[in-house]
């Protein structure tokens, strides 16, 4: 039937020329040949340009529902021509009849031809396709009857292949096409995002949902390992479809998952595969890897992953980045996925620098900001400190022993001890270390140990994240995390809990602590700078101090004298004192009587400067006449003749515990029993409510004024 065979080849051409949709356009070509043969079932596969791969293009079938069919529909995953039935015609591509019963003796486990042998189907008709003499893939026609094909349909055949294969090749350069639009497409969206989004988890959602527009996948990482992180990849962002269309989730796991996930073992270790080259786990590959790795052997019991796609983002000295999808599907990633996933590493490559960079700034800002509230809250605070407190006026040799040890240890980052009473300018001298050190452009960090509950100091000094417990609604920087680049004052360091001592000595020694309720090891490069009013060597003696702590804070003491042998310092402390207070209150400036003078220089001053500041302040408010007048005040007698007794040495001297119990019991006096609050003995005395109740139970003294225990 030479003129129907010309017809079919006319409306076949005809068909191929005008359209474009692969499906219409196969639909037309199946419809024209079952005029002439008859089949049960059609189908194309397609070669790769090497002739090593074979993909399922195209596959219609007749009087069989698809559920009986159960064969693998078109799909766009390559699988190998060596070891199918495919390899021989490959080897000699002409038109070929083929009877099923023979190709499963050298083939049994095959399946397509296992699935069509039980459904009756016998006979196959293999056609090649060559477009410009190069053969790109092949026609099968499948029925349960021998068609008896004479040479003439043969020939009918090949030109009927010559027109298909044109198809096919139009068809497959439209999909290129498309595919190629579909990547400039997801590159100019992604690079959208990149403008728009600067928040990680959100731009790394926006990335994921674009990619997966045209890469399957249920998971999407970024796993990163940065300098200082000790080889260990941290998961930058960690995406997973819990459902089928459903959309992208942030990773969530429980504390257990999370160890395993963490897979510390050598999975993304510098030297494995993964990070050496982009690849496709699929079948076997992965379930080999599975085998080798707990994160990937979780994966794949857990999650059922049966596929992985790796792209690594860099690889270089200061650390590296690797990007990874997996799937449920063995066949769920083609070659083409990983080069439009290696093509988008460029934009993943900037996005991840550019959110180091926004997210390190952040974090300075933050720091900055802290470092700017922390300051304003110490001047205001300490509006009275300074170079006017006093602490280095006076030319003592006691004075200027520590003005030369502060010269000494400035200049260098070693830990200094600086012991002395209370009033004795600690703070000061720590701010002087500070300000004369290389870090004076940085901040001083203080905290006082003793003001703090035990519970909250670890917050203080370590900082905590948001829900790390009751109250703590937001994430909050460290004190040793501020002071990074400068210097933090520990102050009344021997009122520091046993339990935190050993956390403190971690920081000393390796500069590494983390915040609570965090994982991540945070690194602080602090000077520290401790003060105690305690002997802290007998401290450590009777087991209130770490013997390993002390040591590590006592490399460089700095020991302050107390006022009382300082006496010739004094008299420069009243003039300086007097001037500066009388101007800061509205005064006139007053002479001090020298009966008073004797009176100052003969007191044992227990609170040492800061109580001297204190008389000097409360005295100038109440005088009236030409001197200063001290009425009321323990230390100054009322006649001078008191005052010489004290002077001459007559009187008999009391110890150093007396001293302090008569000058304690002296503010309670004044305050009517109170220790703390706004007119308690505490603020009177300039010492921590604590610290006196200590001293008060040390000395003996009840709350109840003037009764001894």
């Amino acid at each position: 039937m030479p003129d129907q065979d010309e017809t079919l080849l006319l409306h076949l051409n005809d068909a191929i020329a005008t359209s474009r949709d692969k499906d219409s356009l196969f639909k037309v070509v199946t419809t024209k040949l079952r005029l002439i043969f008859p089949f049960d079932l059609i189908g194309i596969s397609v070669f790769d340009a090497e002739l090593k791969n074979k993909r399922l293009f195209l596959r219609d079938y007749y009087g069989t529902e698809e559920s009986d069919l159960a064969l693998p529909a078109g799909n766009n995953y390559f699988t190998p021509i060596a070891g199918s039935p495919l390899e021989k015609l490959v080897a000699n591509p002409q038109v070929r009849q083929i009877a099923l019963s023979d190709y499963l003796a050298d083939y049994p486990d095959y399946e397509p031809f296992v699935r069509m042998q039980q459904l009756l189907i016998t006979q196959l008709t293999a056609v090649p396709l060559r477009t410009g003499g190069r053969l790109i893939g092949a026609l099968f026609l499948a029925a349960r009857h021998s068609p008896n094909l004479t040479p003439a349909d043969e020939r009918l055949l090949e030109k009927i292949g010559a027109l298909v294969a044109v198809a096919v090749a139009n068809t497959l350069a439209f999909e290129e096409v498309a595919r190629r639009e579909q990547e400039r497409t997801l590159q100019l969206n992604i690079n959208n995002a990149l403008l728009s989004i600067k928040q990680r988890e959100p731009l790394f959602r926006a990335v994921a949902e674009e990619l997966s527009r045209v890469v399957p996948f249920e998971y999407f990482g970024i796993r990163v390992q940065r300098a200082g992180q000790e080889k260990e990849f941290q998961a930058f962002a960690e995406l997973l479809r819990p459902a089928p269309g459903a959309p992208l989730e942030a990773l969530s796991l429980d504390r257990d998952q999370a160890e395993i996930l963490a897979d510390k073992s050598t999975i993304y270790q510098q030297n494995t595969e993964l990070l050496q080259t982009a690849a496709i786990y699929s079948g076997p590959e992965f379930k080999a890897l599975a085998v080798r790795y707990p994160r990937l052997r979780y994966v794949y019991e857990h999650y059922h992953t049966r596929a992985l796609l790796v792209v690594p983002i860099w690889q270089r000295p200061d650390g590296a980045a690797i990007l990874t999808l997996s799937a449920a599907r063995p066949d769920a990633f083609r070659p083409q996925d990983l080069a439009t996933v290696v093509g988008l590493v460029p934009q993943i490559a900037l996005a991840l620098e550019n959110l180091f960079a926004f997210e390190q700034i952040q974090e300075l800002k933050a720091q900055v900001e802290q470092e700017r509230t922390y300051l304003v809250n110490e001047i205001n605070s300490s509006a009275r400190f300074g170079a006017d407190s006093g602490a280095f006026v006076g030319n003592s040799p006691a004075l200027q022993q520590t003005q030369l040890r502060i010269r000494q240890v400035a200049p260098t980052d070693t830990t200094v001890l600086i012991s002395g009473e209370t009033g004795t300018g600690k703070e000061l001298v720590a701010r002087e270390l500070h300000n004369a050190s290389p870090r004076h452009a940085r901040a001083l960090i203080k905290l006082n140990c003793a003001a703090l509950p035990a519970q909250l100091i670890e917050s203080e000094l370590f900082g905590h994240e948001k829900g790390a417990f009751t109250g703590a609604v937001e994430r909050r920087i460290g004190k040793f995390e501020l002071a990074n680049g400068g210097s933090i004052f520990l102050d009344e360091i021997g009122e520091l809990p046993l339990d935190l001592q050993a956390k403190l000595l971690r920081v000393l020694q390796e500069k590494e602590f983390e915040r609570l309720g965090g994982t991540r090891v945070l690194r602080s490069d602090a000077r520290v700078i401790a003060a105690t009013n305690r002997v802290l060597a007998d401290e450590v003696a009777a087991g209130r101090f770490r013997a390993d702590l002390y040591y590590r804070l006592n490399v460089f003491p700095i020991q302050l004298a107390p006022l009382r042998e300082r006496r010739e310092d004094i008299e420069p402390l009243l003039r300086h004192f007097v001037q500066r207070l009388s101007k800061r209150l509205g005064k006139p400036s007053r002479q001090v009587h020298p009966a008073d003078l004797a009176a100052l220089r003969a007191y044992s001053w227990p609170g040492n400067i800061r109580e001297l500041e204190h008389v000097l302040e409360q005295a100038i408010i109440v005088s009236q006449g030409p001197f200063l007048e001290f009425a009321g005040f323990a230390a100054a007698p009322a006649t001078s003749g008191a005052a010489d007794a004290t002077v001459s040495g007559t009187a008999p001297l009391k110890t150093m515990r007396e001293q302090e119990r008569d000058h304690i019991l002296t503010a309670l006096h004044r305050t009517g029993g109170r220790v703390s609050g706004a007119h308690g003995a505490a603020l009177l005395l300039d010492i921590n409510p604590k610290t006196l109740e200590a001293r008060m139970k040390k000395l003996g003294i009840r709350r109840t004024v003037g009764v001894e225990a």
